[in-house]
């Protein structure tokens, strides 16, 4: 019997890589150059399954493509704006991604840009590299405290509360957020977590923002000049989930007038482009879209996206269906 035909966009982590060669006629990226919209064109119309990341553009102009083939696109990552949902249903295309098991690391990762932020770690850090520092002062670099402070979330699904457990239980931080979906009562309860009507709410009351919102149409720039002008001048914004939740332009304005007090940022709108402004500040952390870079999680993530993939062959649903 033959096997699918499946072709992986980037290199993955090598046993994944390994377990696919297992079960699937499968083409891998061994230089790990990102693929052109041509070349994700072509692996659509040559495999049965694409699977992409979320650097991947797969744009309605790719999925427009002549002599579709594929049936399913197996995405390595919990995200899928990159993927254009209404063209890949159109297509008669399944979308999967790989939820839950990023979970922990990646508020690991937003817990580590409220601390660096509000510690001034990165700056620090440059200091002592460029051989600055000349010794201990008690004016030198103050930071922000962060025990006992008021964290607000912005969406309140699994990783903004894997983050306020971190924070509530590690910090004594208080928390609040504000979620169209907001979570059952007994996890509120467990966190003492106070609920806000609105976003802007959230903007005026806390000390640190945090970001666990989509990326798409319906929350592009949902951080703009106004809504930023809401915050307290020192209070410290973090962003783990999209880049293009916030306006990056207003963002450089609101650092640059001291209209928040600092940004930590592991997204980008754009990316891998950062904007020259950013690298100068410094009063922002930035991270290279580090949220779910664990060996463990990242393996786990492949492992998703083959469990989805044996599922739909074997005329089953996959579990991480989002179309």
């Amino acid at each position: 019997m033959n096997r699918p035909k499946v072709i992986v966009s980037r290199k993955w982590p090598e046993e994944v890589e390994g377990r696919m060669q297992e079960l699937f006629d499968v083409q891998l990226n061994k230089t790990d150059t990102p693929l052109t919209a041509v070349q994700m064109q072509a692996a659509l119309q040559g495999a049965d399954a694409f699977c992409p990341t979320v650097s991947d553009n797969v744009s309605a102009e790719v999925l427009s493509v002549d002599n579709l083939h594929a049936r399913i696109i197996g995405s390595y990552g919990v995200g899928f704006n990159h993927i254009d949902l209404e063209a890949a249903k159109s297509r008669g295309l399944v979308v999967t991604n790989t939820p839950q098991v990023l979970t922990d690391c990646t508020a690991d990762l937003a817990m580590t840009l409220l601390l660096m932020t509000a510690r001034r770690a990165g700056e620090g850090e440059r200091h002592v590299r460029n051989k600055e520092w000349r010794g201990w002062r008690p004016t030198h670099m103050m930071g922000a405290k962060v025990t006992g402070k008021t964290l607000g979330l912005i969406g309140m699904g699994r990783i903004a509360r894997a983050m306020a457990q971190r924070a509530f239980h590690g910090f004594g931080m208080k928390i609040i957020f504000t979620d169209p979906y907001p979570p059952p009562d007994e996890v509120v309860n467990a966190l003492q977590a106070q609920a806000r009507a609105s976003i802007d709410e959230v903007l005026q009351e806390a000390d640190f923002v945090s970001l666990h919102c989509p990326g798409g149409k319906e929350t592009w720039h949902l951080l703009n000049a106004e809504r930023l002008a809401l915050m307290k001048p020192g209070a410290f914004l973090i962003n783990s989930a999209r880049g293009d939740v916030i306006d990056q332009a207003a963002l450089i304005e609101a650092l640059d007038q001291g209209v928040i007090a600092g940004a930590g940022l592991d997204v980008y709108e754009g990316e891998p482009a950062v904007p020259e402004q950013l690298l100068s500040m410094q009063n922002v952390v930035l991270l290279p879209h580090l949220g779910s870079a664990s060996r463990e999680t990242r393996v786990a993530m492949g492992m998703r996206v083959v469990d989805n993939l044996q599922a739909f062959f074997k005329g089953e649903a996959p579990r991480d269906r989002v179309a």
